[in-house]
């Protein structure tokens, strides 16, 4: 009797063992499923949530880009359109520079030569001022001056005869008096063997016994034609 009730506490023991065992399986398959579910559940939303943040992120990029890209053309084109505009100021500007040289109207510099035509018993005349100016322009003069009248194209020298026995030279329409310096900027040798040289008119001059020099000198300043340029026939 004995000997069955003692087995049959150890079945049931065994028995309430296996179902314990049993059910603690179950219960952490259940919470391993809730675990998975969960996890799985997260992943998933965090996977869409960095998808979306990605392409919300793309989208800004392309739109950035784009917006960078237009502007980068826009200013390369308003650089090209200044440097456009700069050069042709500049080239409009040294254009200018050169036809107002031209012209005479600005003060210039540079090396040449210089003439001091005295007065003697021979009187100078106009005639003697325009075969010097002539051959220094044949030469390559840049600019000439008598007496600080810059000499353009249209420059006018003449004598002005008060009687038989008197009369004056006017440059520019200025009465210049002797000694009369001419100055001219150019290359010193040309100008200077344009007026020594054999037939020149300094030479010329020289052999008449006129007092008259020559000098080389660097750094002439020649002043600019102040009246204003009027034309005759040309409307």
């Amino acid at each position: 009797m004995k000997d069955s009730i003692k087995k049959g506490k150890v079945t049931m023991a065994i028995a309430i063992a296996i179902s314990c065992f049993v059910l603690m399986f179950v219960m952490l398959m259940q919470f391993k499923i809730v675990n998975q579910t969960d996890i799985t559940a997260i992943e998933n939303m965090r996977e869409t949530e960095l998808r979306t943040e990605l392409a919300n992120w793309k989208a800004k990029y392309e739109e950035t880009n784009q917006k960078y890209n237009e502007t980068a053309e826009k200013i390369n084109e308003y650089k090209q359109t200044k440097q456009s505009n700069e050069e042709t100021e500049k080239l409009v500007d040294d254009e200018l520079k050169q036809v107002n040289m031209n012209l005479g109207k600005t003060d210039v510099q540079g090396d040449g030569i210089r003439i001091i035509l005295k007065e003697t018993e021979n009187t100078t005349r106009a005639d003697d001022l325009l075969m010097i100016v002539n051959s220094l322009k044949l030469a390559g003069a840049e600019a000439i001056s008598i007496n600080n009248e810059r000499i353009i194209n249209m420059s006018d020298i003449v004598d002005i005869n008060l009687n038989n026995y008197e009369w004056f030279i006017k440059v520019n329409g200025q009465r210049i008096l002797a000694p009369y310096e001419i100055k001219a900027i150019g290359n010193q040798t040309y100008l200077e063997s344009a007026l020594l040289g054999n037939g020149g008119y300094v030479d010329e001059l020289k052999k008449q016994e006129r007092d008259i020099s020559i000098e080389k000198a660097n750094n002439i300043k020649i002043t600019k034609y102040n009246d204003e340029i009027k034309t005759k026939y040309i409307e």
